[in-house]
């Protein structure tokens, strides 16, 4: 499970959707952008339908969830 505390295109707070993590200054639930492209909806798509995301939210949020499943390499 990532930890998205030093992410800073999301937040939660506890009176904003039950404590949900959301992209920052948005009420729209991290975990959509997940199910959406999950379903094979594009970046662009996901974008026009929650227009107070933007790209670079989106991008780093990807970033930040790639990074977190590396694995670190023991020699």
């Amino acid at each position: 499970m990532t930890n998205w505390e030093t992410c800073p295109a999301v937040e939660r707070r506890v009176g904003k959707l039950s404590g949900a993590w959301v992209f920052t200054g948005t009420r729209v639930p991290l975990s959509s952008l997940f199910q959406n492209l999950g379903r094979g909806a594009t970046i662009e798509e996901y974008l026009e339908w929650f227009p107070g995301v933007t790209e670079s939210q989106v991008l780093a949020v990807l970033e930040y969830e790639a990074n977190s499943l590396k694995v670190p390499v023991r020699s």
